[in-house]
Parts: C-alpha cells; structure tokens; sequence
C-alpha cells in the first residue's frame, strides 16, 4: 500500500492528515521495524516533537482502518547458557 492510499483511508475514516502523520506514515511505510520503539527513534530525527504516544495511537489507527496486523514474534535461541 502507498502512501497516498493509507492517507485516504484515513481520511474516510474521519482522521485529519497532519505533519506528524505523514512523517509516521513515510517512517513506517519506508523501513522493516520490529516495535514502536524503533518507529520513534526514526520519527524523532525529522520532527522532535513527536512522541512516542503519538507512534503508539498511529500503529493502532492503522490497525483499526486495517493498514497493518500486529503480530508477535517469538524466536527460539540457537544456543542456551544452563
């Protein structure tokens, strides 16, 4: 999905297209992350004034207007210390 479609289906969702939603969008649209954390630390860099909850409340509006499924992932280590 581009970004243009996130960006109207938020839209008729009745989301407003703010500054900080579009650098959200070109963050998580345009990298491979594997939490929030990782989101924001790259937000950050282009707008300081996002915050984390605002990373937070964008992944879940995503995933309510169906952009994104979260899902966990657990991976067993190749060797274990006893």
């Amino acid at each position: 999905m581009c970004q243009e479609q996130v960006e109207k289906a938020l839209q008729q969702s009745g989301k407003r297209i703010t500054q900080q939603r579009k650098i959200l969008l070109d963050v998580i649209l345009n990298g491979e992350w594997e939490c929030c954390k990782e989101i924001y630390y790259e937000a950050v860099k282009r707008d300081s004034s996002i915050g984390m909850a605002t990373v937070y409340r964008m992944m879940t509006t995503l995933e309510e207007i169906g952009v994104i499924e979260r899902r966990c992932v657990f991976r067993v280590r190749d060797e274990v210390e006893l």
